[in-house]
Order: C-alpha cells, then structure tokens, then sequence
C-alpha cells in the first residue's frame, strides 16, 4: 500500500492543521494506522494511532486532548487534527500502516510509510 501524507504547513501557536494521509493500490480497512513525527537532531516518536475497526485510539501524553485521530475506510484515508499547536509540535509528519494492528505505539510494528509532512509552529 502507498501512503501519501499532506497539510503539512506554517502556523502560529495556538493555531490548528489537519494532516491526511491517503491510501492507493489497497484498501486500508484492515490496517491499524498510525501517526509519528520527527524533530531536528531526534528520533522517530509515536504521535496517535487508531486501530483497523476505528473502535480503539491511542495518543502520546503530550497531545491528548490537543490532536484528533480518525479514519473514512471508504475514502481510505486517515487524518490527524492537530489543534492549540505549540512550537515543540514541530516536526515532519509521518503516516503508517500496520496490518490487522492493534493501534501500536512502536515504529518496529507498521509495515508501510508515507513520505512525511512538514509541519512548523512558531512562537
């Protein structure tokens, strides 16, 4: 399956985006997707995820109650709304696939990538 990040962009603190990521050559129905990023200088980290029913989203502490994880399997295609954005949300975006996943926090687990997305909060 390739995925295809986008809505990447500039914004002020406080400000919000809305990542997609879509989908072609499968469908993403059974896969787990989810959502990492990447800062300057570190590693990969687990942003939010949501299993491959829809029922079940993860998120990391630091974004709970700020960011949005959802899915429209008929669209195949996964967004990730980003709200009160403060600077240290900087970093490229990134989409993943995990198939019959479970809505993993680890990198190890997905088995597809998209290109990523920059996205740059200023202050």
């Amino acid at each position: 399956v390739q995925l295809q990040a986008s809505g990447g962009g500039l914004v002020q603190a406080g400000g919000s985006l809305r990542l997609s990521c879509a989908a072609s050559g499968r469908t993403l129905s059974p896969y787990a997707m989810g959502w990492f990023r990447q800062a300057p200088g570190k590693e990969r980290e687990f942003v939010a995820a949501i299993s491959w029913k829809g029922g079940n989203t993860y998120y990391t502490d630091s974004v709970k109650g700020r960011f949005t994880i959802s899915r429209d399997n008929a669209k195949n295609t996964v967004y990730l709304q980003m709200n009160s954005l403060k600077p240290e949300d900087t970093a490229v975006y990134y989409c993943a696939a995990d198939k019959f996943g479970s809505g993993s926090s680890h990198v190890d687990e997905y088995d597809y990538w998209g290109q990523g997305t920059q996205v740059t909060v200023s202050s």
